[in-house]
């Protein structure tokens, strides 16, 4: 992805000198997006690479870039400070198995781990958060910059639901939001009202496949919700057009999510796909979930 050309005397910060930005960059379109967001509102980022994971292209579209391996913290901080940061984004997916099995942490993440009481991936980056606000570095929500890529509540295709995609998604929804409440994963695979796959560590795509496999070919709908308290600093929810066509492929015939706490990369793009394959998107706002199961629900779990 190239990067948007500055004029040398244009490079600048931020809107105040004292505002330094730095970007924590994962794998993905993410790092790009936030770089591009950022810059398009005068603010010219640092970005620290996680080499396992981010993109080699990241040298072309950021001005100032430096590679860490995955579980240097205090490496990460230290260049943080060089390059005189004081607000930080992380954008950019870390797999999750990654993190808790290919790790190799340096003496200041071996001792945070060592201290957590819950080890899933929130606790481990709010951890991390709270390290880096001791160190004068604040960790900001990783969609400041990406405010049109968050969706309002409402139907974003040309089709909407139909009646039995709709019982599925309401299902559906009840089942994500306890499991995300669970810290488990945030996407479910529902078919007929019977939940065919749960996301763990695998992430939202292999979810979908697992569930295709599972389901023979057979129509499926596909729920991502946000956690019931979701942290925007970290692990937003995330669907792209590589959402849409593994779908296709999954006979996954309509995807819903939450409005406001879901990025849609390429959202232009995604629509289109979607209507292309007669995929309808539902956005739903997070705060008409009820909080305790439904009478339908609760039937269908006694069932």
């Amino acid at each position: 992805m190239p990067a948007n050309a500055i004029p040398e005397n244009s490079e600048r910060w931020g809107p105040e000198k004292s505002e330094r930005w730095g970007l924590i960059a994962g794998n993905g379109d993410f790092p790009f997006l936030v770089l591009e967001g950022a810059r398009s509102r005068g603010i010219e980022m640092a970005v620290i690479a996680i080499r396992e994971e981010a993109s080699p292209a990241l040298e072309q579209s950021a001005k100032r870039l430096h590679w860490v391996s995955l579980g240097e913290l205090s490496r990460t901080i230290e260049l943080l400070h060089e390059e005189g940061v004081n607000h930080a984004v992380m954008a950019g997916q870390v797999k999750h198995n990654k993190i808790f099995s290919s790790i190799r942490p340096d003496w200041r993440l071996a001792k945070l781990l060592f201290s957590l009481q819950v080890k899933n991936t929130d606790s481990l980056i709010g951890a991390v958060a709270r390290v880096l606000e001791d160190e004068g570095i604040e960790l900001v929500d990783s969609t400041k910059f990406l405010g049109p890529l968050l969706p309002e509540a409402g139907i974003l295709t040309r089709r909407s639901p139909d009646v039995s995609e709709a019982a599925d998604i309401t299902y559906g929804r009840e089942v994500a939001q306890k499991i995300a409440a669970l810290d488990l994963g945030q996407t479910v695979v529902v078919r007929d009202r019977a939940c065919i796959a749960v996301e763990a560590m695998e992430g939202t795509d292999e979810t979908i496949e697992r569930a295709a496999r599972i389901a023979g070919g057979q129509r499926l709908v596909v729920v991502k919700v946000s956690k019931p308290a979701q942290d925007m600093r970290f692990d937003v929810p995330v669907v792209g057009p590589k959402t849409i066509e593994v779908m296709r492929r999954s006979n996954a015939t309509a995807l819903a999510i939450d409005a406001g706490k879901t990025l849609l990369f390429d959202r232009d793009q995604l629509i289109r796909a979607a209507d292309d394959f007669s995929i309808a998107i539902h956005a739903f706002a997070p705060a008409n979930f009820a909080a305790t199961a439904s009478p339908a629900f609760e039937a269908k779990r006694k069932s």
